[in-house]
């Protein structure tokens, strides 16, 4: 399918142009390559891609500081997704065995571009050195920190939207503490059942709950989930029109990624894994409101109509980290610690 699907893809117009609709074949000189990360690259070669996946493609440029994301966009009727790196990022194969969220691009060849040949000289040292316990400890302790670092950087004076920002994703980072342990992939919207499933086939499942409580969705019900799930379609729908602002997350909030936003988040439900669902439900009802309060919609009705369900959100997220409601909420070190007491990390063999 690799071969097939990026054979003629313009890569080198792709670090230069905002929209794909511009690209052409032309070359650019700050194109250095491109390889293929997320979770699709964990499928078996044969698998079948879900309507609520993308394809993440990473495009390596020359330039000190990378372009802005381009984000998602559909190539030959898949939903592809482009994230900008520079070789900073990249330095050498010691710094990606490091790193919890490259290594995985690298475990195996998944090199789509590769004008100098760079790209497939780290992925070769990376690929032998990947399972080896130094590194896997290493990538443990990056996603540790970044645990660590996220919940002690609360600003209670941040907008709602932003708390529930701040709070879900380095909660959500638990789990790839485990999934990086276990050699699974540090996924995004599936981490939490990824989760699950690791902990379970460790025999370590009653740790679980643990995760679940950090984030606030424990005790969530079908129902809830659904009226959760409702409210933030309807902001979503409100937003597409307005999503065109310079945040990275902007691709995110389209009709093109409507498929992934909002229609995964219904499957999980129907899968029974309701509670799973809280993360990305949350965390796309939040990038809409950040939207929503940007001018010059802030304070408009869109704005005013869907802030109350984020409300919510914030309120029932908050707690489990933080163990205070919202407004009473501090960003010092006093809460860092009370982030890395609420995350005790279970130690486990097979």
């Amino acid at each position: 399918m690799r071969a097939e699907l990026f054979a003629d893809m313009p890569w080198a117009m792709a670090p230069c142009f905002r929209r794909p609709t511009e690209m052409d074949n032309s070359k650019a000189a700050n194109f250095a390559g491109a390889f293929l990360s997320g979770s699709t690259i964990w499928l078996p070669d044969d698998a079948e891609l879900s309507p609520a996946s993308d394809v993440d493609l990473m495009v390596v440029t020359t330039d000190t500081d990378p372009p802005p994301k381009l984000g998602k966009f559909r190539w030959r009727g898949v939903l592809i997704e482009v994230t900008y790196l520079s070789w900073g990022q990249l330095p050498s194969a010691e710094v990606i065995l490091g790193s919890h969220h490259l290594a995985g691009g690298f475990r195996k060849n998944t090199v789509v571009a590769d004008p100098a040949g760079r790209l497939t000289r780290l992925q070769a040292v990376t690929a032998v050195e990947y399972a080896r316990r130094p590194w896997v400890r290493r990538r443990c302790r990056s996603a540790e920190q970044k645990v660590v670092d996220g919940l002690g950087a609360l600003d209670p004076s941040a907008a709602s939207h932003d708390r529930v920002t701040a709070l879900i994703f380095p909660a959500g980072v638990t789990t790839h503490v485990l999934l990086t342990a276990g050699l699974r992939n540090p996924t995004v919207r599936l981490r939490y059942p990824a989760a699950r499933e690791l902990l379970a086939d460790y025999g370590h499942l009653e740790h679980y709950e643990e995760l679940l409580r950090l984030l606030g969705c424990a005790d969530i019900t079908p129902s809830r989930a659904e009226h959760h799930l409702r409210a933030m379609t309807e902001a979503f729908d409100a937003t597409v029109p307005l999503a065109r602002t310079p945040f990275p997350f902007a691709s995110d909030i389209t009709v093109t990624a409507r498929p992934v936003a909002v229609d995964g988040g219904r499957d999980l439900i129907a899968k029974g894994l309701h509670r799973e669902s809280i993360f990305w439900i949350a965390a796309t009802y939040a990038r809409c409101l950040k939207i929503l309060a940007t001018a010059p919609f802030a304070a408009g009705p869109g704005d005013r109509r869907h802030r109350p369900g984020s409300t919510v959100l914030l309120q029932r997220t908050h707690r489990p980290v933080t163990g205070r409601p919202p407004d009473a909420a501090d960003g010092d070190a006093r809460t860092r610690r009370r982030g890395e007491r609420r995350w005790r990390r279970p130690t486990f063999t097979r």
